[in-house]
C-alpha cells in the first residue's frame, strides 16, 4: 500500500534523524538511543497535530454552545427519528460541529502507529543471509543499512525494542520481557483511561449529547489496548505511552485555561479568576484581604420610610382625608 509505504519511510526517517542526535550521546548501539528517537518521533507527530486539536477544541466548544437548538429539535421531532437526524445534522453543518471530533487525533494517529508496527517488525526480522529479506523504510537506503543491526540488537532493561508479551520467549529474557511489556501495557491502558475521564469529568457538561458516546469510549479504547497490547513491540508501546502523556498535559492546560462553559472546570476557571482579581484589589489597598475581596456583596438594607407628616385635619379626621372615610365619620 502506497500511503504505508510513504508513512514507513517518513517514520523511519525521523527515527534515524532523532538517533543521529542521541547516538552520538548514548551510543550507536544504545537501546536508549532508539527509544529516545521513539519519543521524539512522539513530539514531531504532535506538534503537526496541534492544529487538528484546536480544531477539535473549537468543535467541542460549538457543540456546548448549539445544545439549546438540539434540545429543540429532539423536542419538535420527538416522534419523527429520521426528520430529527436530518435537522440535527444540518445543525452540524451549520455550526461547523463534528460530534466525534474528540475521535480524530487518535483515528489519525493509527495509520503512523501501524508504519511503526511495520518498521520494528521488519527490524525485528532482520537476516542478512535472507535473500527475502527487505529492509523497512530508509534502512534500505545505503546511508543507514549500517543502522538495521544496531537497532536490532537494541535493548533497554535486556530486552529488544522489537520484543512483544506473546513473542517473549524468542527473546534473550523472556521474564524480563514479559515483566516489561506488562508495565508498558498497564501504563499505555491507564494514561488512555485518564485522558478520556479527564475530558468527561471536568470538561464536558452533563446535558452534552454526546457524553453517552464518550463514556462508552471511556471504556472500550483502554480494553482494545489492553488487549491488543500483548502483541505490540516495546518501541511501539513507548510510543502510545508518550503520545498519551503528551495528550493528558496539552488536555490538562487547556481544561485549566480555555475550558467548556457550564463544565466544572469552567466553575474551577471562573473562581481562579476571582481569587486573581481579588489578590490584585488587596494590591492596590482596596481590601485588606483576599478572603474579604472574595466575600459576596452584602444586600443593603430596605430604606426605611419615613410616615409622612400630617396636618391638624388629618389628625382629627383618623390621620386621612380619604372621603369615604370622611362620609363615614
Amino acid at each position: 500500500m502506497f500511503v504505508l509505504d510513504w508513512l514507513k519511510t517518513a517514520v523511519s526517517w525521523i527515527l534515524v534523524q532523532f538517533h543521529s542526535v542521541f547516538g552520538a550521546v548514548l551510543g550507536e548501539g544504545s537501546g536508549w538511543a532508539w527509544a529516545l528517537s521513539i519519543v521524539g518521533l512522539v513530539v514531531v507527530i504532535r506538534i503537526l497535530l496541534i492544529p487538528l486539536f484546536v480544531k477539535q477544541i473549537k468543535a467541542q466548544r460549538n457543540m456546548q454552545l448549539i445544545q439549546p437548538q438540539i434540545k429543540e429539535i429532539q423536542k419538535k421531532y420527538a416522534g419523527d427519528r429520521e426528520r430529527q437526524s436530518q435537522e440535527m445534522m444540518k445543525l452540524y453543518r451549520e455550526s461547523g460541529t463534528n460530534p466525534l471530533s474528540s475521535c480524530l487525533p487518535i483515528l489519525l494517529q493509527m495509520p503512523i502507529f501501524f508504519a511503526l508496527f511495520n518498521v520494528l517488525q521488519g527490524i525485528a526480522m532482520y537476516n542478512p543471509a535472507d535473500p527475502n529479506y527487505t529492509a523497512p523504510g530508509v534502512f534500505a537506503w545505503p546511508q543507514y543499512t549500517d543502522l538495521l543491526p544496531l537497532a536490532h540488537n537494541a535493548e533497554i532493561f535486556g530486552v529488544p525494542l522489537y520484543a512483544t508479551f506473546v513473542h517473549a520467549d524468542e527473546t534473550p529474557s523472556p521474564l524480563n520481557t514479559r515483566i516489561l511489556t506488562v508495565i508498558l501495557i498497564l501504563l499505555m491502558t491507564a494514561t488512555t483511561f485518564t485522558t478520556q475521564r479527564q475530558l468527561i469529568v471536568k470538561n464536558t457538561a452533563g446535558d452534552n449529547p454526546i457524553v453517552r458516546q464518550q463514556k462508552i469510549l471511556l471504556y472500550v479504547f483502554p480494553l482494545m489496548f489492553a488487549i491488543g497490547g500483548i502483541n505490540f513491540p516495546v518501541g511501539v508501546l513507548i510510543y502510545w505511552f508518550t503520545t498519551n502523556l503528551w495528550s493528558m498535559g496539552q488536555q490538562f492546560w487547556v481544561i485549566r485555561n480555555n475550558p467548556q462553559p457550564n463544565t466544572p472546570a469552567h466553575d474551577a476557571y471562573l473562581q481562579r479568576q476571582a481569587e486573581k482579581e481579588a489578590r490584585k484589589a488587596v494590591k492596590r489597598g482596596d481590601v485588606p484581604s483576599v478572603e474579604e475581596a472574595l466575600k459576596p456583596a452584602a444586600t443593603p438594607p430596605p430604606k426605611r420610610v419615613q410616615p409622612k407628616k400630617q396636618s391638624r385635619s388629618q389628625r382629627r379626621r383618623g390621620g386621612t382625608d380619604s372621603p369615604g372615610q370622611e362620609s363615614e365619620q
